[in-house]
């Protein structure tokens, strides 16, 4: 039970008449308690910056726009580099990215890798240093509703980021000057820039269509109405900015030419459920799909040939929801791709096994993107995080080794390509030993598929037919 309080008045003159011994007691017996204390006394463990951030804008109202410039940029971002919640054996160094206030949608490396893009249902763009995972800038005017896509120029001199509101923004990168706007009739639900950085293409939700249109004056280079049958989800140019992939709910993938203005071929039925993201290799001649039926498919561009023979058919068994995004590392060596399930897959293309799965996202992982040297993975999610893995020693991780050693695998060099690929000990081809997988389909198949695709405008899948 509380002791009773102290009469008003008789408390300093009783407590004068003690002892100073005494006087002290009594005065203790006041105090606060622990709880109140320890939440009290934090405050004088504030770097002064820190207690400046929460005195300042109560003494100027003009003052809340412009709090995190009263920030140095290190303590503007927290960053935790930490082993996560991966497997004992799947144990690899990351740093997470705080500062978004909702989703993370999209994610992306520029400037040499040395500076990292990401959009977010918060309606911002920002920039943040990827070697400190400091907030460097946020992109002005920002939008205005929530930003589904953004996207970077190769030279990573001009973003342009899609948004709720039916607008195409772009800025430049260096000095975060708005360099064009351009409102659609329609939802855009994907945007990204060619190759080259001269076109950008956009997917639009109403009426099914993709458009390519000049990024530098925003004149319409293309215009596809109901280029699906339902609502598109993502498209992309191939490396030589000539064709543009696309995906969408109706299950079906498009090739457009540009320089032809005509459907290169149509693959139907590629997936069993809505594909969700699409992406090329380097060389151009091989795509790859996720869906939400869980898995991902690489694709022969040439002939609409599902790899469905031989080792690539493990990507099919990765995940264990849906499979939100992909993307290939700079020279194909490696895929990644995140989903539902929370985590980020590591897959070797040439044997089609997955090599890691990162955990660690408490929530959707909605992007993921490789950097140009090959060490670090970005990973943008739904828990309002981006998670920066260092995979520089993935090869040396205990599950990564395990896992070849299972399959029988070792490591040879590509006389094509001159990348590192592996094999199994028990092949007993020439060419097999020789070569990795991509040169050779593409010593099988690019003659064959050159020739027929440019003799049809479109064709269908061989797997598929042109209905539902």
């Amino acid at each position: 039970m509380a002791s009773r309080p102290l009469c008003p008045g008789t408390a300093p003159e009783q407590e004068r008449r003690l002892p100073l011994s005494a006087r002290a007691r009594a005065q203790a017996s006041r105090r606060l308690s622990w709880s109140v204390l320890v939440r009290d006394m934090g405050c004088f463990k504030q770097t002064v910056p820190d207690r400046n951030r929460h005195l300042l804008p109560t003494v100027d109202p003009l003052a809340l726009d412009k709090q995190s410039l009263l920030l140095p940029k290190k303590h503007q971002i927290p960053v935790e580099t930490s082993w996560g919640d991966q497997e004992p054996l799947s144990k690899i160094p990351f740093k997470i990215l705080r500062g978004h206030e909702h989703f993370v949608s999209s994610c992306h490396f520029c400037v040499d890798d040395t500076k990292l893009l990401s959009g977010s249902y918060d309606s911002t763009v920002k920039l943040w240093d990827a070697v400190h995972g400091s907030l460097v800038h946020n992109f002005e005017p920002k939008p205005k509703a929530p930003v589904l896509e953004c996207s970077v120029t190769a030279d990573s001199r001009r973003i342009i980021a899609a948004s709720y509101d039916k607008v195409l923004q772009a800025w430049d990168l260096e000095t975060g000057k708005l360099l064009w706007q351009v409102e659609y009739d329609s939802f855009i639900v994907s945007c990204k820039f060619s190759p080259d950085g001269k076109y950008v293409v956009s997917g639009l939700d109403v009426d099914h269509e993709i458009r390519v249109m000049d990024a530098e004056n925003t004149a319409t280079v293309s215009l596809v109405k109901d280029h699906h049958r339902k609502s598109i989800t993502a498209c992309c140019f191939d490396p030589d900015s000539q064709r543009v992939a696309s995906v969408s709910l109706d299950k079906c993938i498009k090739i457009w030419d540009v320089t032809s203005q005509a459907t290169l071929f149509t693959i139907t039925k590629a997936h069993s459920n809505a594909i969700s993201n699409c992406c090329f290799t380097s060389s151009g001649h091989f795509l790859c799909t996720s869906s939400w039926d869980k898995t991902l498919k690489i694709w022969n561009v040439h002939t609409g040939e599902f790899r469905n023979r031989g080792a690539c058919v493990t990507l099919m068994q990765g995940h264990e929801g849906s499979v939100g995004s992909c993307r290939f590392a700079r020279d194909s060596s490696f895929l990644i791709s995140g989903g539902f399930d929370k985590t980020v897959a590591v897959w070797d293309v040439g044997d089609g096994y997955r090599r890691l799965s990162m955990k660690g996202h408490t929530d959707w992982v909605m992007d993921v993107a490789v950097s140009k040297d090959k060490k670090w993975i970005l990973s943008a999610s739904k828990d309002r995080t981006m998670r920066l893995w260092n995979i520089e020693e993935i090869d040396q991780i205990p599950a990564v080794i395990e896992s070849k050693k299972a399959m029988g695998l070792k490591l040879k060099q590509c006389e094509g390509c001159d990348r590192p690929f592996s094999i199994s000990e028990s092949d007993t081809s020439s060419e097999i030993f020789n070569k990795c997988v991509f040169c050779r389909r593409d010593a099988k198949d690019l003659p064959e598929g050159c020739s027929s695709s440019s003799s049809e405008k479109e064709t269908s899948s061989p797997t598929g037919s042109n209905d539902d």
